[in-house]
C-alpha cells in the first residue's frame, strides 16, 4: 500500500530532525560513515541521552513544527523500538509532530532486525529504508553484507506488509559488473513494486577497507565508459518503470519522494542529534551550522554532563550558503529557485557568479534556467561534479 506523505506546502524546504545511531554489527568495507562496532550498548542510557540532546536543540527552536524525522546511522534497526518511541514522543511534545508526518528508519534486512519491524511501526515509524545493496550472493559477500539475497527479498516483502511506505538501496558499478547483469538486478528490484529506490554508484572513500584494497590494485572498479553505461542504463530503465530520478541517486514514483532528504536538498533547516550529527538552523535571520562530537562515548559523556555533545555553533557566511545551496539543490531535477538564493544570501545569483560563466555552461548544455529556477540538464546531472567546479570555482 502506498500512502502519500503529508505535505502542507509542496516545494517548501521543511523543518526536519535527524537522529544518529552510531552502532553497527560490523563495519562494511566501503563505508566511511560515523559507525562503530560495540559488544554491548546500554540502551536505556543512550535513550535518555538522545532525548536530552533533543531538548537542547528544542530550546533553541521554539514554535517550529517538524515535517520529517529520520533515524540514520550506523544501523538504527539495532535500536530498541522503545528508544524510537521515546524520541518521537519528546519531538512531538517539543516541536509538534502532526499525524502523517514522514518518519523514516534505516534498517538492515537481517532476520534479527526484521523481527523488530512491527515494534518500530508501533513506535511511530511509517517509512523504512532498507540497506539491501545487492541482490546476488557473491556481491553481497564482497560488500561485507551480513544478509543473503533471500533475506533481503524477505525483508522487503515484510516491510511492504508493515509500513505504509518503504525504500531500499542498491550499489552499482561494482567490480566486474556488466550492464546486462545490472539491468537484470534492477528488474528484479522493480518486481517488488517499490515506490522509491536509492541507487548509488560505488565510490572509494579514504579510510575504508576498499580504499586500502584499491590503492594496492586488489580492487578494480569498472572503467569510466562502463560506469557511464551503467548510469545511463539505470536512468533509462527506472524512467520507463515510472520511477524517474528526482535527485542524482534517488528515484521515486510521484508522491513517494523522501520528504526528509528533500529538506536537505532544498536547503531547509534541520536538527541533528547523536554522535557526529550535523544540523543547519536559521535563528534571527542567521544560518548556523551545528555538529556534535563524533566519538560515541565522548558524545554520551558530554550530553550527560552538559545536555548536548555539540561543538560550538558556527555561523554560515552568505557566500558559503550559496555554495551549500547550489551543491545540494542542483542535485535535484527541480533545481534551485532563484528567489531562494536571494533570500538566503541577500543578493541575486548574478551578483555571486559571473553571468558569462552561467551562459557558458548553458551553451554547452549543462545548465538551464527559465528565469525563476536554475537547474542542471540531464547531461549536466551526469557530470555534476564538473559543473559545480566550473560554477563555483
Amino acid at each position: 500500500m502506498s500512502v502519500p506523505v503529508r505535505v502542507e506546502n509542496a516545494g517548501a524546504p521543511g523543518f526536519a530532525l535527524y537522529v544518529h545511531w552510531p552502532f553497527c554489527a560490523s563495519k562494511c568495507p566501503y563505508c566511511d560513515f560515523n559507525s562503530h562496532v560495540r559488544d554491548r550498548v546500554d540502551h536505556a542510557r543512550w535513550r535518555d541521552a538522545l532525548v536530552r540532546e533533543l531538548d537542547h536543540f528544542a530550546d533553541l527552536t521554539p514554535g517550529r513544527t517538524l515535517t520529517s524525522v529520520f533515524f540514520g546511522g550506523g544501523t538504527p534497526s539495532l535500536m530498541l523500538p522503545e528508544t524510537v518511541e521515546a524520541v518521537l514522543r519528546r519531538a512531538d511534545e517539543r516541536w509538534g509532530l502532526p499525524a502523517g508526518t514522514e518518519v523514516t528508519l534505516e534498517a538492515n534486512p537481517t532476520s534479527v532486525e526484521a523481527d523488530r519491524f512491527r515494534g518500530f511501526r508501533a513506535a511511530g515509524v511509517n517509512r523504512v529504508s532498507l540497506g539491501i545493496q545487492a541482490l546476488n550472493e557473491a556481491d553481497l559477500r564482497a560488500l561485507g553484507r551480513r544478509h543473503s539475497a533471500d533475506e533481503a527479498l524477505g525483508a522487503i516483502r515484510l516491510a511492504r506488509d508493515i509500513f505504509p511506505r518503504y525504500s531500499f538501496d542498491l550499489i552499482y558499478a561494482r567490480p566486474g559488473q556488466t550492464v546486462p547483469a545490472w539491468q537484470a538486478e534492477l528488474r528484479r528490484a522493480l518486481d517488488e513494486t517499490v515506490g522509491h529506490l536509492s541507487l548509488y554508484q560505488l565510490t572509494i572513500e579514504e579510510g575504508t577497507q576498499f580504499h586500502t584494497l584499491h590503492s594496492r590494485g586488489e580492487l578494480v572498479l569498472p572503467d569510466e565508459e562502463t560506469q557511464g553505461d551503467l548510469y545511463a542504463a539505470t536512468q533509462e530503465l527506472l524512467e520507463g518503470a515510472g520511477l524517474p530520478a528526482y535527485e542524482v541517486s534517488n528515484h521515486a514514483r510521484p508522491g513517494e519522494e523522501s520528504r526528509h532528504n528533500l529538506t536537505y536538498w532544498r536547503y531547509g533547516d534541520y536538527v541533528g542529534i547523536g554522535p557526529g550529527a550535523h544540523g543547519r538552523l536559521t535563528l534571527d535571520g542567521n544560518k548556523l551550522a551545528t555538529r556534535t562530537h563524533r566519538a560515541p562515548e565522548v558524545w554520551l559523556e558530554r550530553v550527560e554532563a552538559h545536555g548536548t555533545g555539540s561543538h560550538a555553533v558556527e555561523p554560515v557566511a552568505p557566500a558559503d550558503r550559496l555554495t551549500e545551496m547550489l551543491m545540494m539543490g542542483l542535485r535535484l531535477r527541480e533545481g534551485v529557485p532563484l528567489a531562494r538564493v536571494e533570500q538566503e544570501t541577500g543578493q541575486p545569483l548574478q551578483a555571486w557568479i559571473d553571468p558569462a560563466r552561467l551562459d557558458g555552461l548553458a551553451r554547452h548544455g549543462m545548465l538551464e534556467s527559465d528565469g525563476t529556477t536554475l537547474r542542471v540538464t540531464t547531461d549536466g546531472r551526469e557530470r555534476l561534479n564538473a559543473v559545480l567546479a566550473r560554477l563555483l570555482g
